[in-house]
């Protein structure tokens, strides 16, 4: 090999060499021209991000607004229904069981009505309730105004539907969100979505209104339904202790009439010890008191029935408790408690306008650059 020839090895390093130099030389070629192509077609992206831009804006003004109330409930405090706790004590009497040796079994029969979560527990599953939600929303001018459009613009076999559609639209409108605290307190966060900031106030405000009368019903309701359920049974029970007494009564009488003849054949006027305390018809007490017995017992009307039995007295005495407690439908009570009340929101939960022009701007300069850079790869071709 002479003096400036290169090897097979160097000659194929050095063209490895200038291939590499050459398409990094393309590459930065290729990099100006696209730079320049974006800056000659800098009219382009500028139009069609203007033209995104206003798209997006005229759409963000036009989109329905939506505002959003929102509030905090949790189950009540006992004050927050202490007329309606006084009221179902009064009618823990009548439930309790009193026994035979004096003994008061306290009943826990009414314990549920004044448990705090049960009574917050049926004001979260009416306001969840379909049926309670679709009256509430067709008292709504607003709803029945779409439902007017809806008439007229449809026909009777598609009406139905879009119907159900809109029922379904509006009771979106109306959520709850339940949240548990570290120390197991349920409460749960209540929505109430409209088109202006006054409506939507009103409408959470209005529902959950509607729903604590539906509650505070309901609860008195369970509890009219417990007391005649006992009224009821104290009625049969009644039934049965007085056809008991009457066979008791007049099984007495009967006793007391033979045993009154056996004495006053044996000659037995005064009362005897230890002359058959055992025997069927007892006769040591005398013909003289064997008589007074039985008219005594003769006279005796249904009554002084509880002189034969005295558990009549404790059935009568519920009876006439009960007669004399009344529900009162009229009494003031809450089923829930607010952690944070309703008020007015200060902002629009949607559509967030700035958000939407600053979206659209973007997008309109993404397409600009990509129309820019379709074109000159066609032209390049």
């Amino acid at each position: 090999m002479t003096k400036g020839q290169l090897s097979p090895d160097q000659f194929e390093q050095k063209s490895v060499l200038e291939k590499y130099q050459f398409d990094h030389q393309d590459d930065e070629i290729d990099l100006k021209e696209l730079v320049v192509a974006l800056w000659q077609g800098k009219i382009t992206i500028i139009a069609v991000t203007v033209i995104c831009a206003a798209i997006a804006i005229a759409y963000a003004l036009l989109v329905k607004e939506k505002w959003t109330t929102e509030t905090v409930v949790t189950a009540p405090q006992i004050s927050d229904y202490s007329a309606y706790q006084k009221m179902v004590n009064n009618f823990q009497p009548v439930f309790d069981i009193y026994q035979g040796d004096g003994a008061l079994l306290v009943s826990n029969k009414l314990d549920g009505f004044l448990l705090s979560k049960n009574l917050f527990q049926i004001f979260i599953q009416q306001y969840q309730s379909r049926a309670n939600k679709k009256a509430y929303i067709s008292s709504s001018s607003d709803f029945q105004a779409e439902l007017t459009v809806l008439q007229k613009d449809m026909k009777e076999e598609d009406y139905k539907n879009a119907e159900a559609k809109l029922y379904g639209e509006w009771y979106q409108k109306l959520t709850e969100n339940v949240a548990t605290t570290k120390s197991g307190i349920e409460s749960y966060t209540l929505q109430g979505i409209q088109h202006t900031a006054e409506k939507s106030f009103g409408f959470l405000n209005g529902y959950v209104g509607y729903i604590e009368m539906k509650a505070q019903n309901i609860a008195l309701a369970n509890l009219k339904s417990a007391v005649e359920g006992k009224h009821s049974e104290l009625g049969q029970q009644k039934a049965l202790l007085v056809d008991q007494a009457k066979s008791r009564l007049k099984s007495e009488q009967e006793l007391a009439k033979y045993a009154l003849k056996i004495a006053q054949a044996a000659g037995v006027s005064q009362p005897q010890q230890n002359l058959g305390n055992q025997e069927l018809f007892v006769i040591n007490i005398g013909s003289n008191a064997l008589e007074a017995k039985v008219k005594v017992l003769d006279s005796l009307s249904l009554n002084q029935l509880n002189i034969i039995d005295p558990r009549l007295q404790v059935v009568d005495s519920k009876l006439n408790l009960l007669g004399s407690l009344k529900i009162d439908s009229t009494v003031s009570f809450q089923t829930f408690r607010y952690i944070e009340s309703p008020e007015k929101p200060l902002g629009r939960t949607s559509p967030k306008r700035s958000l939407i022009a600053i979206l659209g701007a973007l997008l309109g300069g993404m397409l600009g650059c990509f129309l820019v850079l379709i074109r000159f790869a066609l032209r390049e071709k």
